[in-house]
């Protein structure tokens, strides 16, 4: 009798219909970019991933921009996304990151994260950047994609890499380049459906997913539900 294959350990959002559409989810060691409007649900995405991995006994390291400790666990904790208790036993850390909107100079910033990173202890597999926006918009082209590539190298010893950006922080030119150094790309956008804006997440590409990915999948976010998930034929009536 042959040995079974184990199954690739994947980090799963929870929302049964966004990991269909993510091929049952995202590998473990991936670096992925997820990009977007704002107000798409960027962060909302990252939210569900986190307790995903918490769930299934990865750690997480979440780097935010946008709360502090006390905020991130309460904002997640009113999508019932509860992760105090994770968080208290040293399996979810939360580290603010202090980011001037008047930043002229991204690279040192983005170096001393890359450090940071590296230097967590190994057991935190999933590491979540969110956002590097102001870093990205004032940096070098050629300090973004060694910021990329080195991103890459921590996923190659096993790390999973979610970095959270707008859109606009990009230019054409560099995006694409770094589009190609990510294992996954999604992109979030806000589409006016009737009288309500519907946030809709395009999943570009999960390279190594176990099944076919799908494309778009639309939603609103709920208080004590999440993501909750709005087919698109329902959504444009």
């Amino acid at each position: 009798m042959m040995n079974e294959v184990p199954a690739r350990e994947v980090i799963l959002t929870g929302v049964r219909e966004v990991d269909d559409k993510l091929g049952g989810g995202i590998p473990v060691g991936s670096l992925a970019l997820i990009e977007g409007h704002s107000d798409a649900g960027k962060s909302i995405v990252c939210q569900q991933l986190t307790y995903g991995a918490l769930r299934d006994g990865i750690c997480v390291a979440y780097f935010t921009t946008e709360n502090t400790v006390k905020s991130l666990i309460a904002q997640m904790d009113s999508l019932s996304l509860h992760t105090l208790d994770h968080f208290l036993s040293d399996r979810f850390r939360i580290y603010p990151l202090s980011m001037r909107s008047d930043i002229t100079d991204g690279e040192k910033p983005l170096n001393d994260l890359l450090v940071h990173m590296s230097r967590l202890p190994a057991h935190f597999r999933l590491l979540i950047v969110d956002s590097i926006t102001v870093l990205i918009a004032h940096s070098r082209q050629v300090a973004i994609t060694d910021f990329f590539s080195w991103c890459k190298q921590l996923c190659d010893e096993g790390r999973s890499i979610f970095l959270v950006a707008h859109s606009y922080a990009f230019d054409e030119d560099i995006l694409g380049r770094t589009r190609s150094l990510c294992d996954a790309h999604l992109r979030l956008r806000l589409e006016q459906m009737g009288d309500r804006l519907v946030k809709i997440m395009e999943v570009l590409k999960v390279r190594g997913a176990d099944r076919p990915t799908g494309d778009v999948v639309s939603f609103e976010v709920e208080p004590k539900v999440g993501m909750r998930i709005i087919p698109l034929a329902k959504a444009r009536v």
